[in-house]
């Protein structure tokens, strides 16, 4: 994620925190576009971790005064929107009180009293720094295998099986009533929040009143709002409760406000939906969003894949599902010699770390788990720690660890070569998606080399002619 807008329907910010997170190539990185569409506590997490020196606004953060966070930098944002250059956020952040109390018939039309409205926007104010956040873009990525190894680790399985223990019969009337295997329901909770440690302090109303009034993505973000506002005058969540990421996601398994209206659920019958600290509500409305997004109950997220030499990396794409019979025509084997449970069942194939890495055939249920969070390496961890949890082993491949992730100023580098060479038809920006990755294998396929799409630094030399 470049991501298309429909990234922004559950989670707005994975990694992915405050962000989904993007596997292009082996990069792992949260982009601004994916800033706003997990909001998660992971893409918090993973924005710090990740990230290392930005360009841009964020480089120059500094604590603020009192300790607390940074204030924003007053700079342009990267990503050169016009409402994200400096005069136009002042200009917004000027009008703030009169765009919040604008928003007033629209919340009467949504049956929030008047006295709700008042009390719960009095006193807000815009958090700029929500700016800079925004539009942060990473100057260094991380591996696609340096992301596995933070996500899926010892103590973290530790603690996902001391939660699968302590709330059994949560998960037991869950799994009963959607269908929906607990071990990903406990995947997405210790992988979006660390089991609920890592949940984000924004204020939710304020984070979401900024975003509506000020910046790029004003239309979205005033129902993200609107909704977070009829949740309060609803009574399911206390004003306490609702913190969260800077782009509004909140509890352990981070829901956006509209994201909870679709899919929150009473499941112990006390008259609210508490995604927060309910443990019987929170396992079953996040099986809920899964069941309602198309989980087939039963079904694997995927398998780990060896490819045989010489195999044409141009079908590793999602828009060329096949059967599993139909690959294993092609000779493919499930990675560890194991068979594979359904020959009908249709995949299509992910190589994240190109020829030299595994391969997975991914199924409908991964498909299911991307629209929690569009990012193929968000949905690899969950489906992978899934499998960890429920006594599965690391995968059997090793990646090529060897490799160098490539900085943003490279990643520029190369997708400007792509485009001399007449490959890449894009506007280069440094951030990988679909586009590069095709246009990376149509020059790999021209000078005779794997064309598995994979930013590494050879192909980078090769483009330079060295």
């Amino acid at each position: 994620m470049g991501l298309p807008e429909r990234a922004m329907t559950n989670r707005t910010g994975a990694m992915l925190i405050a962000a989904a997170l993007v596997c292009s190539s082996q990069a792992v990185f949260v982009s601004p576009s994916q800033a706003q569409s997990s909001g998660n506590g992971v893409s918090n997490f993973f924005g710090n971790i990740f990230s290392g020196p930005k360009s841009g606004p964020a480089s120059a953060a500094t604590p603020g005064p009192d300790g607390g966070p940074p204030p924003w930098s007053g700079e342009d944002g990267a990503s050169g929107h016009p409402l994200m250059t400096a005069s136009a956020i002042r200009e917004a952040a000027a009008n703030f009180d009169q765009c919040v109390a604008s928003m007033w018939p629209d919340a009467a039309r949504r049956n929030i009293s008047q006295q709700s409205f008042q009390r719960f926007t009095a006193g807000l104010e815009p958090d700029l720094r929500i700016m800079d956040l925004m539009d942060s873009q990473p100057e260094f990525t991380k591996a696609i295998w340096d992301y596995l190894d933070i996500l899926v680790n010892d103590n973290r399985l530790a603690k996902g099986r001391e939660i699968l223990a302590k709330y059994k019969p949560q998960f037991d009337a869950a799994e009963k009533t959607y269908g929906v295997d607990r071990f990903v329901i406990a995947s997405i909770w210790g992988i979006e929040s660390n089991y609920s440690t890592m949940m984000g302090n924004r204020n939710v109303l304020q984070s979401t009143a900024t975003l509506a009034c000020i910046g790029r993505r004003q239309k979205y973000f005033k129902d993200e709002f609107l909704s977070a506002l009829e949740i309060l005058h609803r009574g399911d969540l206390r004003p306490e409760q609702m913190r969260g990421s800077w782009a509004g996601a909140f509890g352990p398994t981070q829901f956006m406000p509209t994201a909870f209206k679709r899919h929150a659920v009473d499941a112990d019958g006390d008259g609210r939906r508490d995604v927060v600290d309910n443990a019987a509500d929170l396992i079953a409305s996040t099986a809920n969003n899964l069941k309602k997004d198309g989980w087939q109950t039963g079904q694997s997220w995927g398998f780990e894949v060896v490819l045989p030499q010489g195999f044409n990396y141009m079908l590793a794409d999602r828009a060329k599902a096949m059967t599993i019979g139909q690959w294993q025509q092609l000779g493919l084997k499930r990675a560890g010699d194991q068979p594979f449970p359904q020959a009908a069942d249709k995949a299509y194939l992910l190589a994240p770390a190109g020829a030299e890495g595994p391969g997975f055939l991914m199924l409908q249920n991964f498909r299911v788990i991307m629209k929690y969070n569009p990012a193929e390496a968000y949905a690899l961890a969950i489906g992978h720690f899934a499998d960890r949890l429920r006594g599965g082993a690391p995968f059997v491949q090793s990646w090529p660890r060897q490799e160098r992730v490539l900085s943003r100023a490279e990643r520029l580098e190369l997708q400007q070569l792509l485009a001399q060479r007449g490959f890449y038809r894009g506007t280069p920006d440094g951030q990988f998606g679909g586009e590069t990755r095709q246009a990376l294998r149509g020059f790999q396929a021209s000078i005779g080399a794997p064309a598995d799409g994979f930013a590494s630094s050879d192909v980078l030399e090769r483009l330079r002619g060295r």
